[in-house]
C-alpha cells in the first residue's frame, strides 16, 4: 500500500458515528483506515474515547436535525467521560461549518468534505478551533485504506465524487462541488482489495452514476469500467445505485443484460411524471414525462427481468393535485418494482428555495401516503409473481427473531425487501444459494433452499 499516514505522536481512542448516504459511509470508512493506521484505536464505547468524531449528513432538513443531534448527545461525553475533543466531519461542516463554529461552542474542529484526509493530523492538533472549511470534495488515493463498516460480504466503490448537475431542489453540487471520476485502474485496484477480504457484493456509487468518466479525457464510461471491473475474481454482484435517467444508454443496457454478474437492478431517481413539475424541477424541457416512459420500455424491452427501482418527491413548489394525479397515473403505468417517495424539503441555496407556491406540509404527507398506498399495491402484485420461481439469494445472517433471511439482485440492502430463508436451521452468511420462492408479502418473500449452488441470476434475478 503506497498511502501510509505518520505513526501518530500520542495513540488516541476514537470514537467514530458516520451519518448519512454510502457516499458519505465510504468517506466515513476512509477516514477510520487513516486513523487506525497512524495508530490510533477505534472504541465503540464513547465514554471510553479520547476524541469523538461525528461524520454528518446535512442533505434535507431531517438529516440536519439528525446530525446535530448526534452532536449533542455525543458531547455531553466531554462532560461526563473522558473525551477532550469532539470534531465534526462531513456535508453539515462543510455546509455550515462557520455558523456552527460560533453556535456550537461544544465542538472543537468542523472538517469540511475536502479536508478529511487532514483528519488524523486534528486529533491531537493544538489550533484553538479552526473551521476547516476549503475545497469542497477530495478523492482519496486509490490505496487509501478503509475500515469496512458493512458486513463483510457487501461493500461500496464509489467512482466518481460531486455533480455537474442543477437540479433546483438539490444542494449536494454546492457542497461537494463539480464531478471528479477516479480512474478505471485505480478503481479495479480497489475491488480486487475489496474481493481479497471477502466482499461479494459490490455497489458502485456516485451522485451521477451515468456521468462517470464524462470529465475525463481516457475514454472512461460506465460500461468501460464495468467491463474491467468484471476481471475481478471474487466479487458476484456488481450493483448500480443512483443512475441519471439521460445518460443509460443501449451499450449499458446490452451489458447488463449479456453478464450474470451485473444485477439486473437499476436504481433511477425520477423525481416526478409531471412535464411540469420535471421543467421547474430542472430534470427535464418539453416532453420529459414522455422520455421517461419510452426510457422505462426501452430498459424492459432491452433487459428482460429487470427490477427497477425510482424515488419521488411530492409537494415541490407549485404541485397542483392535476401534477400530483399525473404522478400517480406514471406510477400506475410504469410499474416500478421498488420506489421510494418523499416529501420536498425547502433548503436554502437551492434554487427552488424562492419559488412560490409552497405547499403545506400536511398537504405533502397526504399525498405521501397516498403515493404509497398505490406504490404498495403495485410492489405486492409484482412480488405475487414471484412465487415458484427459483432465484440466487445472497444469505445476510439473522434477523432479531432468530430468522435467517438474504437478498435477490433484486434486492438492495436496506432500502428494499428481503428474502426469510425457510426449511434449514443453519446457512452460511456470504454464500449465494439457490432458492425456490414459497411465499410473497407487499415486500419481503419466503423461500426455500435448493439443492445446488449459484452465484449469478439464476433462472430470476428479482
Amino acid at each position: 500500500m503506497k498511502h501510509r499516514e505518520e505513526p501518530a505522536a500520542e495513540a488516541r481512542k476514537v470514537h467514530f458515528l458516520s451519518l448519512g448516504c454510502p457516499k458519505n459511509l465510504v468517506d466515513g470508512e476512509v477516514m477510520q483506515g487513516m486513523l487506525v493506521e497512524a495508530g490510533h484505536e477505534l472504541v465503540y464505547d464513547p465514554a471510553q474515547a479520547d476524541v469523538l468524531v461525528v461524520n454528518t449528513c446535512s442533505f434535507i432538513d431531517e438529516a440536519k436535525e439528525e446530525s446535530i443531534d448526534a452532536i449533542l448527545d455525543l458531547s455531553r461525553y466531554k462532560q461526563d467521560g473522558r473525551a477532550s475533543r469532539l470534531i465534526v466531519t462531513g456535508c453539515l461542516a462543510e455546509r455550515y461549518g462557520t455558523v456552527l463554529r460560533e453556535s456550537m461552542p461544544e465542538v472543537d474542529v468542523f472538517v469540511g468534505t475536502g479536508d478529511f484526509l487532514a483528519l488524523p493530523k486534528l486529533l491531537t492538533a493544538d489550533a484553538p478551533r479552526p473551521t476547516y472549511v476549503g475545497a469542497q470534495h477530495v478523492l482519496p488515493p486509490g490505496d487509501a485504506p478503509r475500515i469496512q463498516a458493512t458486513p463483510f460480504y457487501t461493500s461500496f466503490l464509489k467512482i466518481a465524487e460531486g455533480c455537474n448537475r442543477t437540479c433546483s431542489f438539490c444542494i449536494i453540487p454546492k457542497i461537494r462541488g463539480r464531478q471528479e471520476s477516479r480512474g478505471i485502474a485505480s478503481l479495479v485496484e480497489e475491488a480486487r482489495r475489496l474481493a481479497d477480504s471477502g466482499v461479494r457484493e459490490l455497489s458502485l456509487i456516485a451522485q451521477d452514476l451515468t456521468s462517470y468518466g464524462s470529465d475525463r479525457a481516457d475514454g472512461a464510461n460506465l460500461t468501460r469500467l464495468l467491463e474491467a471491473l468484471l476481471e475481478v475474481d471474487g466479487i458476484a454482484w456488481f450493483r448500480l445505485l443512483y443512475m441519471y435517467p439521460q445518460h443509460v444508454t443501449d451499450e449499458l443496457l446490452r451489458l447488463v443484460a449479456r453478464e450474470e454478474r451485473i444485477c439486473s437492478y437499476l436504481d433511477m431517481p425520477l423525481q416526478h411524471g409531471s412535464d411540469r413539475m420535471l421543467r421547474a424541477m430542472r430534470r427535464g424541457t418539453v416532453g420529459a414525462g414522455r422520455r421517461l416512459r419510452e426510457l422505462i420500455a426501452r430498459i424492459r424491452d432491452r433487459v428482460p427481468g429487470v427490477v427497477l427501482r425510482s424515488s419521488f418527491i411530492v409537494g415541490f413548489p407549485g404541485e397542483t393535485d392535476e401534477d400530483f394525479a399525473e404522478l400517480l397515473d406514471f406510477l400506475e403505468e410504469s410499474r416500478f418494482e421498488r420506489v421510494g417517495v418523499f416529501r420536498y424539503s425547502h433548503e436554502e441555496g437551492t434554487a427552488a428555495h424562492t419559488l412560490a407556491g409552497q405547499v403545506p406540509e400536511k398537504t405533502k404527507e397526504a399525498r405521501r401516503a397516498r403515493a404509497m398506498k398505490l406504490q404498495a399495491r403495485i410492489a405486492r402484485a409484482a412480488n405475487l409473481t414471484r412465487v415458484g420461481e427459483e432465484m440466487a439469494v445472497l444469505v445476510c445472517g439473522q434477523l432479531d427473531n432468530g430468522q435467517w433471511y438474504g437478498r435477490t439482485q433484486g434486492q438492495a440492502a436496506d432500502i428494499d425487501g428481503v428474502v426469510l430463508l425457510r426449511g434449514r436451521r443453519e446457512w452460511e452468511v456470504g454464500t449465494i444459494m439457490p432458492v425456490k420462492i414459497t411465499r410473497a408479502s407487499t415486500y419481503d418473500l419466503e423461500a426455500a433452499p435448493l439443492s445446488q449452488s449459484s452465484t449469478g441470476k439464476s433462472t430470476s434475478s428479482r
